[in-house]
């Protein structure tokens, strides 16, 4: 699976959080229940200063590699934090290296096979933040733009 290696700046991020880890399943589910909570209960809506129609699926919180625990936030990019309902939280994704992959598929399947290619690979992960960012530039959801981005050593 071919990457590039990118400088990010930092970037604030709010949206819905859940706990999780990829043990038996259970973030399948559950990033799958956030997204919906996002979407069907109005929360995206309520996030103010977006940067941009794109969303984002961020990881972090790691208790170690992608084997343990960590934390998943559903929702998007934005120029600056606000007071939002206690639902919304804002979290930080560091300026740094990142390895960046694109994918164009299905947001479950494709995303899903990338993320178990990624997890074979010998990248040196940091385990901070590593995220999805959904470019929504097709209304086709069998082949939307899709760049994952890990963060690196270096």
């Amino acid at each position: 699976m071919k990457y590039e290696i990118v400088e990010l700046k930092e970037k604030i991020i709010e949206g819905i959080r859940i706990k999780t880890t990829n043990q038996n399943g259970k973030s399948m589910k559950d990033i799958g229940l956030t997204w919906q909570k996002l979407f069907t209960q109005g929360l995206y809506e309520n996030i103010q200063n977006k940067t941009n129609n794109k969303t984002i699926g961020l990881y972090t919180q790691y208790e170690g590699d992608y084997t343990k625990p960590y934390t998943f936030i559903a929702g998007a990019e934005v120029s600056k934090e606000v007071e939002n309902n206690e639902q919304i939280v804002s979290t930080i994704i560091p300026k740094g290296k990142y390895a960046k992959f694109v994918i164009i598929g299905d947001v479950q399947n494709s995303v899903g096979q990338a993320w178990q290619e990624i997890w074979n690979m010998e990248l040196k992960r940091k385990y901070t933040c590593d995220f999805e960012e959904y470019q929504n530039n097709s209304q086709d959801m069998q082949k939307q733009e899709i760049h994952i981005y890990i963060a690196i050593e270096g």
